[in-house]
């Protein structure tokens, strides 16, 4: 049985192939992301030298993803990233990004816990059940397939399949999530 505590160690050989030291086999840069979506930590080293390489690959996997249309960084926060390397931000980004990223893993249980509770006195407002939905919606799709984000569990009895104003809605709300980024990033 594997320790799940320690970082799973991939090496690089010189052929570029990844290895998993752990089950003695060949992987691909979409297998290592799944590790990742599983919740397993994961360093990769070069055979040879013994540097880490953990960093250029994880920026390789979001690049694949966001090439192929997987977008969840708008173009604004690409940008801004890209500026803070030439920017006295450059040290406080990080640090900004991993406070964001930490917030979010905690609060998103407690959101959804909180959108789903009844009786909500919310609830008698017009359209409450809708932005609910709605809320629900985007949180699932923004921390689907993430272990301990809520969006990998058993789906509730009442859940119906995404319909196309689900769709729609989803749409929306990352516009709207652009937009909040866009004004953020300016301030």
């Amino acid at each position: 049985m594997a320790d799940t505590d320690k970082p799973l160690l991939i090496k690089r050989y010189a052929s570029r192939r990844l290895y998993n030291t752990e089950t003695s086999d060949y992987v691909t840069l979409e297998d290592i992301a799944g590790f990742i979506r599983a919740g397993r930590e994961v360093q990769i080293v070069d055979l040879k030298s013994g540097d880490d390489l953990t960093r250029q690959y994880l920026l390789q996997i979001v690049a694949e993803h966001e090439s192929k249309g997987e977008s969840v960084l708008p173009v604004d926060v690409l940008t801004d990233l890209v500026r803070s390397y030439t920017s006295g931000v450059q040290s406080i980004v990080p640090q900004f990004l991993a406070s964001s990223f930490e917030m979010l893993r905690e609060n998103q249980a407690k959101m959804m816990q909180n959108l789903s509770a009844f009786p909500n006195p919310m609830a008698a407002v017009p359209g409450f059940d809708a932005i609910r939905k709605q809320q629900e919606a985007f949180l699932k799709t923004m921390m689907g397939g993430v272990p301990g984000w809520g969006g990998s569990g058993p789906a509730r009895e009442e859940e119906a399949p995404a319909s196309t104003d689900d769709i729609a809605d989803i749409a929306d709300i990352k516009k709207q999530l652009a937009e909040l980024q866009k004004k953020l990033s300016k301030l």
